[in-house]
C-alpha cells in the first residue's frame, strides 16, 4: 500500500487497492444457516467448469482398496502363484477409493465389457485442513 500520511490517512492510491480487492458472494437471503465460515469460503470457490480448466490436466492417482491385510515378510516370501491372501473385507462390502492416496469414496466392484470397475456409491466428506 501507499505510504500512510502524517495524519494516518489512507492515500487514494490506497482506496483503488481496496476497491480491487475480490469482494464475497452477494448472500442469498435464503441461506441463513448460521454458516459464517462456510459462508466466507464461498467466495473462493469456482462459479463455473469454465473456471476449473486449469486443473483439467493435472494427472491424479485413483486407487480402488478392496481390503488389507498385515502379515510377516516370512509368509510374503511363501506366496506364489494361485496363492490366497485373506482380506479384512467381506464379499460384497463397499470398497475404498483413494484419490492421491485421500480417502475421497465408497464403492462397489462392477464389471465393463472384459474389465473391472468401480462405481461410487459414497462421497466422503473429509475436513478441508487435512
Amino acid at each position: 500500500m501507499a505510504e500512510e500520511e502524517e495524519g494516518g490517512g489512507l492515500d487514494l492510491a490506497d482506496l483503488d487497492e481496496v476497491e480491487d480487492a475480490p469482494q464475497p458472494a452477494p448472500k442469498n437471503e435464503d441461506d441463513d444457516d448460521g454458516d459464517t465460515i462456510g459462508d466466507a469460503m464461498d467466495m473462493d470457490l469456482p462459479r463455473s467448469a469454465k473456471d476449473l480448466e486449469a486443473v483439467y490436466d493435472i494427472p491424479v492417482q485413483v486407487s480402488a482398496v478392496l481390503g488389507k491385510t498385515t502379515m510377516p515378510v516370512s509368509s510374503l516370501l511363501k506366496l506364489g502363484r494361485g496363492a490366497v491372501v485373506e482380506l479384512d473385507r467381506k464379499v460384497g462390502e463397499a470398497i475404498d477409493i483413494y484419490v492421491n492416496n485421500r480417502l475421497v469414496a465408497r464403492g462397489e466392484v462392477v464389471v465393463v465389457e472384459d474389465r473391472l470397475g468401480v462405481t461410487m456409491t459414497e462421497i466422503i466428506k473429509t475436513d478441508r485442513a487435512n
